[in-house]
């Protein structure tokens, strides 16, 4: 669709506001789902992200990478194993988790930011011990799942401090060297609160937070962390919702000002969220 300079200029105008709202400040963005295997939508979000660099907003990416994980171990014969939404992770497949998270998708992303004419660098949970584990504690075995005991947000700001953008991997160290699984929304909520980040946006393959879970026209677009509890309590938080809100909630609480749950199925939603009036998703406040 042809706009007119006219268009273009207004564009520019209502989004100055934004950028001089976030200029300095720290966005943390959980990158997962369908933006990260279509190619459009992944170009789509690598721009985004060297846009709001460009203008002096500190973004740092957090990513999964379940469905490259789940082909690896399709293709070496081990069998994905998932517990009440978390990945069974014994010897054989968190090495499997390290080489396909720190190693191929970090990298495939680094490049892919830097092709856009970004500055990105790659970094895990291991590195600086950035990421400091322990095995979760829970009802089931889950093998190496891991809760995070601290985060050292220094290796983060260094490379903020210098121009880049950091993209991290999810892989916790243990104090004992045993590296663990560790939750992409978990840690980027942990991470954001550790950087009292101005924003938290997690990226997802619904619209948001819905009053009929079978109708995006019911979207809520704000909610108050207080009124969560009554909200699952009515079932309109439920199912696969509760840890991604509960991460929402964790992060507001912990200082973030605002979390978002944005759909990461609409080309430029990063840009939509952070640079309109009307931005997209539920926030969290």
């Amino acid at each position: 669709m042809d706009i007119s300079n006219k268009i273009r200029s207004q564009i520019l105008i209502d989004a100055l506001p934004h950028i001089q709202k976030y200029h300095d400040k720290i966005v943390v963005v959980k990158y997962g789902g369908n933006a990260m295997t279509n190619a459009e939508l992944k170009e789509a979000v690598m721009s985004d992200i060297v846009l709001l660099s460009e203008v002096g907003i500190k973004v740092v990416l957090v990513h999964g990478g379940g469905p490259e994980i789940n082909a690896m171990l399709k293709r070496v014969g081990i069998e994905s194993k998932f517990i009440n939404g978390l990945r069974y992770t014994d010897a054989e497949t968190i090495d499997i988790v390290k080489m396909v998270l720190c190693g191929k998708v970090n990298k495939e992303l680094v490049c892919a930011l830097q092709l856009h004419g970004g500055k990105a660098l790659g970094l895990c949970g291991c590195d600086g011990q950035m990421i400091l584990a322990q095995k979760l504690d829970s009802e089931v075995d889950l093998g190496f799942v891991g809760d995070i005991k601290k985060v050292t947000t220094k290796p983060i700001v260094d490379a903020l401090n210098n121009g880049y953008v950091p993209i991290i991997s999810t892989v916790g160290v243990g104090e004992d060297g045993q590296s663990y699984n560790i939750n992409a929304d978990t840690a980027a909520a942990r991470i954001a609160s550790c950087l009292r980040a101005e924003k938290l946006i997690l990226m997802t393959d619904i619209v948001g937070l819905l009053e009929d879970k079978d109708d995006d026209s019911t979207l809520i677009p704000q909610v108050n962390v207080s009124d969560v509890p009554y909200l699952k309590k009515k079932g309109i938080i439920s199912g696969g919702m509760i840890p991604k809100i509960d991460c929402c909630v964790e992060a507001v609480r912990r200082g973030v000002k605002k979390t978002t749950i944005i759909d990461g199925r609409v080309p430029h939603s990063i840009l939509i969220e952070l640079l309109s009036n009307e931005g997209i998703g539920t926030q969290f406040i």
